[in-house]
């Protein structure tokens, strides 16, 4: 661990790790080492992949860990076999679930009279329980978007901030098992589910929106605001949320370092230009980026590389590989998954 802040942070390295991880292997490829399909079944639809993704774990994901970058920063114990949380701002703790491949991380932001809960994750496990032993403060949850891997612990709080969107709505009635249960295959695990969790009893609870978000929408915490902005394009209820006078800016899945997947029915990928425009533009007066994958802190001007090389796709200026269904075009630090379709 190097030298620590107020809170026990470490300073930012100028060195981001490139991590490969919540990586795309191939659909052939991965199928036949995973064993995700039996004799005589059908590969699956772009649709399919996008809600249950097994068919997109990397073969070695679990021996790519732990991530260099989280040498850097400084970890928080808590009593969890299943989350890792660790500091990643000046009042942000970042709740890390590297035991299952996507690599979710969702984020405590704390005032001095209200905390904000950036996503849920999986609902693997209980993340109230962590949070619990983070804060006393009530706690006002928010979705980056309402995929799966962002919404499996909302139905643990009572308040939650829900985008004006139907995505957003049909989101919160729940998915059963037989949507997400691939997420607990073996070959999505590194290590032991939490005690009474099973591949066969798992899904999302429905929850309930106690208050309606929008873009501009600021959320007073104490000592600390943070504005919601409407960024859609991965979904159509993607954000992003800024702490203006810390210079922070949290994601979600619009960036991450890894693949950015932009292939599924709901992603528009003309708004998502528009809404990474907008992100990059705040580039100037950000300190730190707080993505919804992999490692919790990443350089600001990655969104800069970030807004180029989408230019550059629209205007047919990259080149990609396509795998199946799946065209998948690398930038460095991360790449662009969109269908081959489109």
């Amino acid at each position: 661990m190097s030298g620590t802040s107020r809170l026990g942070l470490a300073p930012l390295s100028p060195t981001v790790a490139r991590p490969t991880t919540r990586a795309w292997s191939g659909l052939g490829i991965c199928l036949a080492v995973c064993g995700c399909l039996g004799a005589g079944e059908r590969p699956p639809s772009l649709e399919e992949v996008s809600e249950t993704s097994d068919e997109a774990i990397s073969v070695d994901w679990c021996a790519a860990l732990p991530r260099a970058a989280y040498a850097d920063l400084v970890r928080v114990p808590v009593e969890s076999d299943w989350f890792e949380v660790w500091e990643a701002g000046e009042g942000v703790l970042a709740i890390y679930e590297p035991k299952q491949w996507q690599e979710v991380i969702s984020y405590l932001v704390l005032g001095t009279e209200r905390a904000l809960l950036f996503d849920t994750g999986m609902g693997i496990a209980a993340i109230s329980d962590v949070v619990d032993q983070l804060t006393e403060l009530p706690v006002i949850v928010l979705n980056s978007h309402t995929h799966l891997d962002h919404i499996g612990g909302n139905a643990e709080f009572s308040t939650i901030f829900g985008m004006d969107t139907d995505f957003t709505r049909a989101r919160a009635e729940g998915l059963a098992n037989a949507q997400v249960r691939q997420e607990l295959e073996p070959a999505a695990l590194c290590g032991p589910l939490p005690a009474g969790v099973s591949q066969d009893s798992y899904r999302t609870r429905p929850w309930t929106i106690s208050e309606v978000g929008r873009d501009g929408h600021r959320v007073d915490l104490g000592g600390r605001t943070v504005e919601v902005l409407h960024i859609p394009g991965h979904t159509p209820d993607a954000i992003a949320l800024l702490d203006t006078d810390a210079g922070y800016l949290w994601t979600g899945d619009s960036f991450y370092e890894g693949p950015i997947w932009l292939f599924a029915p709901e992603t528009d990928l003309e708004r998502y230009e528009q809404s990474v425009r907008r992100l990059a533009d705040l580039v100037p007066r950000l300190t730190r980026v707080f993505p919804a994958h992999n490692t919790p802190v990443v350089d600001p001007s990655r969104l800069v590389e970030l807004r180029e090389a989408v230019t550059a796709l629209r205007e047919g200026r990259l080149t990609g590989q396509v795998d199946g269904e799946i065209e998948r075009y690398d930038l460095g630090s991360f790449s662009l998954l969109l269908s081959a379709r489109r």
